[in-house]
């Protein structure tokens, strides 16, 4: 349950716009947009509210508010920020919620850091607000989920890289080895092949003095026993 009113908070703005009873045409038609739902429109009506007077803190909130009804976290962000600087010293509370929805921008956006710091800075404002305190919370469980996944992602890369360069070790000895296989078995061959023609030139030696030796016993001079007629 707690679960459930916390996403509730970080999808809330406060408030939704600042009245404008003393201020421009513009901003009136403007806020008159965004509460029929016409972000768009409203969104023209206060930019031209801002070129008219531009030091207006309150047609740069609802420009803010017009901006982040229509996702555009960063944008929307940038005008509450620029909001909160116009404001007086004494716009505790309107200063408290511009820093408030500017850390709603920032989570959004997926930018947890500033979001965190968007955050303290309108508790610091106004320290009771149990929304942004809630915010703030998710805000950095956010960022330490962030960070892990980061950290993850970096150790999976490192752990590929270090694969990758195992595998490589592996393969080289294992190429070099089979061209060396391949080097002592082309010397076999060799030998092989000088051994049988050393063998077949001894064997035609042997024959040669097997034929010359038979032509010796066959030239050598029979001695005959002459006996003696005493």
């Amino acid at each position: 349950m707690k679960q459930l009113i916390f996403l509730t908070f970080i999808l809330l703005i406060w408030p939704a716009i600042l009245p404008a009873q003393n201020d421009s045409p513009l901003i009136r038609d403007g806020n008159k947009q965004y509460k029929e739902g016409k972000f768009k429109e409203a969104e023209i009506d206060y930019r031209k509210a801002m070129e008219s007077a531009p030091k207006s803190h309150k047609g740069e909130y609802n420009l803010g508010n017009s901006l982040y009804r229509q996702n555009n976290w960063e944008e929307a962000g940038l005008s509450y920020l620029n909001s909160a600087g116009k404001m007086k010293d004494k716009d505790v509370e309107q200063k408290a919620a511009a820093l408030h929805n500017l850390g709603n921008s920032m989570l959004k956006a997926e930018k947890f850091t500033e979001g965190i710091e968007a955050y303290k800075q309108s508790l610091r404002l106004n320290p009771a607000d149990q929304d942004t305190r809630y915010n703030l919370s998710y805000a950095m469980r956010k960022l330490q989920q962030q960070q892990q996944q980061q950290q993850q992602k970096s150790d999976q890369n490192k752990d590929d890289k270090q694969d990758n360069k195992d595998k490589q070790q592996q393969n080289q000895p294992q190429d070099q080895n089979n061209q060396q296989d391949d080097k002592q078995q082309q010397q076999k061959q060799q030998i092989s092949k000088q051994d049988a023609e050393r063998m077949l030139q001894a064997l035609k030696n042997d024959e040669q003095k097997t034929i010359d030796k038979v032509k010796k016993q066959k030239v050598k001079p029979v001695q005959v026993q002459v006996e003696k007629d005493w």
